[in-house]
This record gives structure tokens, C-alpha cells and sequence, in this order.
């Protein structure tokens, strides 16, 4: 019932909604348009389908290139890792140039193949945060879908309103009185103030709509208190998406774990991997 425009970063009302006029900050999410060339996305796709995708969940097909991980029992070790796939070199790099993705060094890739005739989607849920850490970072290739975010907590969301200026600009959140309104439903003169709404965080979605090639990271909020899902009727055609994690806090510098942390960075970042 909101969408999420990257331009403002605010979650906003859709018009036929009970929302409809009404947005809220939605923190933790960075949106790149246009992230590679479609000869790029050409060619990483034609060197993904040389190897083996293996069936996994809900209609979807993968290929993992990450250590071996037992997240129930807390288990981790190298396995048969042997890094990121020689492509994936230049998309890291490009990453560098991201605002939000300053010493992001990815130990793990998975990729996704959805198609609409295998029913593929994705459940709502939080990726693991003892083994993966703050930012996720996902590449969206072959066709454009929607991210949908929600949550459980018995929180509470502040609403502002929202109404256009004669430029057509939506107004800051915080910005309550609101005359042009009034006028227009004949009570000129009268300043309406609109008070805040709060709503409970359970009867809010947020669509975040991922155009073909973009780049999107979650992190802080977007990350740690709103699940993600991508639904059936979102998948038109062929997609697939590449997801970048790094280390949690445990396996980094100065964590328990630092050790075996550093041995799967240096083996990651070989770039001389194949799907395990």
C-alpha cells in the first residue's frame, strides 16, 4: 500500500489506497538505475547459464558461490569454496563508486533464476546476521520486478501528509497546515492543520520497484527490522539476481571469528571460483 520513491526516500501512500496522501521516511535502502550496460548484462548472463543452475525453493533455480554454512548449528567452514566467478571482478569494482558501499568486500554471491512459468518467488524474511553483515547488495538482470518490504514488529509508523505545491513537488514530511486544500473544498479562509497518523508497522507494505540492470542495497532498517519478499505476479519474464554479502562484525576485524573471516575474504576475492 506504499511505494518507495528514491528520489525523496520517503514510502509513499498509493492513490487507491487507505494511504492515498499520506508517506513516511523509509531509511536504509539505496537504489542505482542503469548499474551496467546491457552488453554487460549480456555477457554476465551467457557466462552464468554455462554453468549449472540447481533447483532451489519456490520455483527458483541457483548458483552459490560462498563457503559451506550450517545456520542452525552456527557451522561454518571453507568447503569447497574457491571464490566470486571472474565476472563478478568488474561489478565489485564498480561498486567503489556507491555512497553507501565504502569498504564493502562481498564474501559470498548468490544467484536466483526466477521464471513466472516456475511459479518463482521469495518468501518474506530476514537474511542471516551472525555470518552475513549489515549491507546486502542485489544486481537485478533480464527484467524489471518489485521488492516487497514488511514488517512485524507491533510498532508504530508516523505518517505525514503529503499534498502537491502548484510545482507539483510532493511537501517535506512535518509540513501540516495545509490551506490550498481547504480552499478547494470551499472552506476558503480556514487553515486545516493535518496531525501525523500512526498506524500500526504490521498493516504497511512497501513496494520498491527494481528496474532491469539497477543496483539495490539494503542496509540498517530496510535490513534488520523490514523483511523482503519477491512475489509471484511481480515476475513477468525471465529474472535474475545477484546478491552480494559481506562479513558480519563476528567475522571481521577485531571479532571472535576474525581469523577464519580474513582465510574466506582472500578466497573470495580471488575471482576464481565456480558455483558450489
Amino acid at each position: 500500500n506504499f511505494t518507495y520513491c528514491p528520489a525523496t526516500g520517503l514510502a509513499e501512500g498509493n492513490e487507491h489506497s487507505d494511504f492515498a496522501g499520506w508517506a513516511f521516511p523509509f531509511p536504509g535502502v539505496f537504489l542505482m538505475e542503469e548499474f551496467i550496460s546491457k552488453d554487460e548484462e549480456s555477457e554476465i548472463v551467457e557466462l552464468m547459464d554455462q554453468d549449472d543452475w540447481k533447483p532451489s525453493q519456490s520455483g527458483r533455480k541457483k548458483q552459490d558461490y560462498g563457503p559451506k554454512v550450517n545456520f542452525k548449528k552456527q557451522r561454518l567452514k571453507a568447503g569447497s569454496f574457491t571464490g566470486l566467478p571472474s565476472f563478478s571482478k568488474k561489478i565489485v569494482a564498480q561498486m567503489k563508486a556507491c555512497s553507501v558501499l565504502g569498504g564493502f568486500l562481498p564474501v559470498e554471491q548468490c544467484n536466483l533464476d526466477y521464471l513466472p512459468e516456475r511459479g518463482s518467488a521469495i518468501d518474506p524474511h530476514f537474511d542471516d546476521w551472525w555470518l552475513w553483515g549489515e549491507r546486502l547488495v542485489s544486481l537485478n538482470l533480464l527484467s524489471k520486478t518489485v521488492l516487497s518490504m514488511s514488517c512485524d514488529s507491533e510498532d508504530s509508523i508516523q505518517l505525514f501528509p503529503t499534498f502537491s505545491k502548484e510545482n507539483g513537488e510532493l511537501s517535506p514530511p512535518g509540513s501540516f497546515t495545509q490551506t490550498s486544500a481547504c480552499k478547494n473544498s470551499g472552506k476558503e479562509g480556514i487553515n486545516c492543520i493535518l496531525s501525523p497518523r500512526l498506524v500500526p508497522s504490521k498493516e504497511v507494505t512497501v513496494a520498491i520497484h527494481l528496474p532491469r540492470r539497477s543496483l539495490v542495497v539494503l542496509y540498517g532498517d530496510a535490513r534488520y527490522k523490514w523483511k523482503h519478499a519477491i512475489y509471484r505476479k511481480h515476475i513477468e519474464h525471465r529474472r535474475i539476481c545477484v546478491t552480494f554479502r559481506e562479513l558480519s562484525a563476528e567475522f571481521s576485524t577485531g571479532g571472535r571469528h576474525e581469523e577464519l573471516g580474513k582465510e574466506l575474504l582472500e578466497i573470495a576475492l580471488s575471482f576464481q571460483g565456480r558455483p558450489v
